[in-house]
Order: structure tokens, then C-alpha cells, then sequence
């Protein structure tokens, strides 16, 4: 591991140049250890492995917090091991402990260019331009280029949402790594799946605006027009229908106001102003 080109001790005063500056160019991962830690010392074999397999497309930095702990203080070290990653001179992604070895692959892939990028990223202009199927072609020829790759997947599951195969979009995003479960987009789109799944037997939305007008407290009327109303990203529109059929009648479709607003908490990445107003809401509303 020591003659490795790719594993390069670091301290304070080398930081500068091997982190932050060879981060302008690649991926650069910091693991903060010590002699003590075991779990330290069981997760190094599988950085070093992994570090000499992908040949310098990222740079492993090694900080002994004990010697360095300046750094370790720096950058709130409070448990080890502690692996930040670092990209274009910022701190992008950090993971705890010694996981396995697929999902620290998954973790590193994520950050790291790939030859199916380019076409992901066309894939993704012909959806918003409304051409599925150059899309689906895109996506697929990622998929020959790059088999098991999160980003591939999450392409795909959202090319199978966007043509109506829910049920195959939401196995799409359910096979992912596990640490890529906990990813806001993939959250959001799993949100997304179910408010598709909401709309697709809904009635028109003027039917139900004119059924609200003869009925303010017609309990269905005031969901689906909400569904509606989020796969028009009109989210205020929705959280405000929510949160007047959670204060008329709780108890609607086992709680389906109160989920729904969190599932459009996750289509929003779960912060913003927004979010937090209809969090308090929802909250005084409940208690």
C-alpha cells in the first residue's frame, strides 16, 4: 500500500496541494484513521484494493488523526473512520465506518466521469424535449457500456416512469445499491411513482374543481385534485389541499393527507422554504 502512486499520507501543511488542488482535476478521497481504530485498519485493505483498481481515476489521501489533529478538528472528525471525498476543491460526499466493499464502489462511481455520462446527459434533454424513444435508445447504450451502473439506473428507471411502466421504474430504483437508496433523487422519484399511480384513474380537474364548489368538504375531491395539482409541480396548490383535508377529515384513505405531504416533502429534497412552512403547518395541524 506505502508504494502505491495513488495512496498519499497527508497532513497539514501538504493538504493544500493533495487534496484540494489534485481535486480539481480528479476525485479525491480522505480517510481519517488512527492506529487504534480496527475498524480503521479492516476498511484500509478494501480502499487499497480499490485505489490500485481503478488506476489513478481517484486519489486516496491518509489522515492519521492522531498526528494530525489540527486537521481532524478542522473538518469536525468525531468518529473514525470518516471518509470525505473531495471534488473541484470542496467536500462533496463523506461516509462512515467500514462498509463492504460494493457499497464504497457505488459510493466512489458516483463522483467519477464515465463514458456513458455524455449519453446519459443527452438522454435526459430528449425526456424534457418529449422523445422517449431516443431516450430509451440512449440509455440503453449506456446501459451495454456501463451494466450495474447506479447512474444507468436511476436513467432508466426515470425513462420508464416517463413512458407510464411504473411498476417497472419503481423495480428499476428498488434494485439499486442500498446506499443509493438514500439518495434525495431517488427518494423524490419514488415519490413521484406514487403520485403517478394517484392520477392515472383521477377524474379531470374541472370535474373536480366543480364537485369542490357543490362540496368544500368532499374529502376525495380535495385528494385527487391535489395529486393533480403536484404533477403539475403546482406544490403549493397541493400542500394547501393537503393540509385542508388533513383538517377536515384526518382520517381520509388511512392518512393520506398527512403521507402525501411528506412524499411531496421528498419530490422537494426535503428543505426550502416551502417545505419548512407546510412542516410547521402539518405539525400544529397534528398537535
Amino acid at each position: 500500500m506505502a508504494d502505491s502512486p495513488f495512496i498519499i499520507d497527508v497532513t497539514a501543511e501538504n493538504f493544500q496541494q493533495v487534496v484540494l488542488e489534485t481535486s480539481m482535476s480528479r476525485p479525491v478521497l480522505v480517510d481519517f484513521w488512527a492506529e487504534w481504530c480496527n475498524p480503521c485498519k479492516s476498511l484500509m485493505p478494501t480502499l487499497a484494493k480499490l485505489v490500485d483498481e481503478y488506476q489513478g481515476k481517484f486519489i486516496l489521501a491518509k489522515v492519521n488523526t492522531e498526528e494530525q489533529q489540527q486537521l481532524a478538528t478542522h473538518f469536525g472528525i468525531k468518529s473514525i473512520p470518516c471518509v470525505k471525498l473531495f471534488l473541484n476543491g470542496q467536500m462533496v460526499d463523506e461516509f462512515l465506518g467500514a462498509l463492504p466493499e460494493p457499497e464504497i464502489r457505488s459510493f466512489i462511481d458516483k463522483h467519477i466521469p464515465r463514458e456513458s455520462d455524455g449519453l446519459l446527459a443527452q438522454a435526459d434533454q430528449l425526456l424534457i424535449q418529449g422523445d422517449a424513444d431516443g431516450a430509451g435508445s440512449l440509455i440503453q447504450q449506456a446501459a451495454e457500456m456501463d451494466p450495474g451502473s447506479p447512474k444507468v439506473m436511476l436513467a432508466n428507471a426515470r425513462y420508464l416512469a416517463t413512458i407510464g411502466k411504473l411498476d417497472d421504474a419503481e423495480q428499476q430504483l428498488q434494485a439499486l445499491p442500498k446506499g443509493e437508496l438514500e439518495n434525495p433523487e431517488v427518494a423524490a422519484m419514488l415519490a413521484r411513482i406514487q403520485f403517478d399511480r394517484s392520477t392515472a384513474d383521477s377524474p379531470p380537474v374541472e370535474s373536480l374543481e366543480q364537485r369542490l364548489k357543490e362540496n368544500p368538504a368532499d374529502s376525495e375531491a380535495l385528494h385527487q385534485l391535489a395529486t393533480h395539482r403536484i404533477m403539475q409541480n403546482e406544490y403549493e396548490g397541493a400542500l394547501e389541499l393537503l393540509l385542508t383535508l388533513l383538517q377536515k377529515d384526518r382520517d381520509y384513505g388511512d392518512d393520506a393527507a398527512r403521507k402525501d405531504m411528506l412524499r411531496i416533502f421528498e419530490l422537494l429534497g426535503g428543505q426550502g422554504d416551502l417545505v419548512k412552512r407546510y412542516r410547521n403547518r402539518m405539525f400544529n395541524t397534528l398537535h
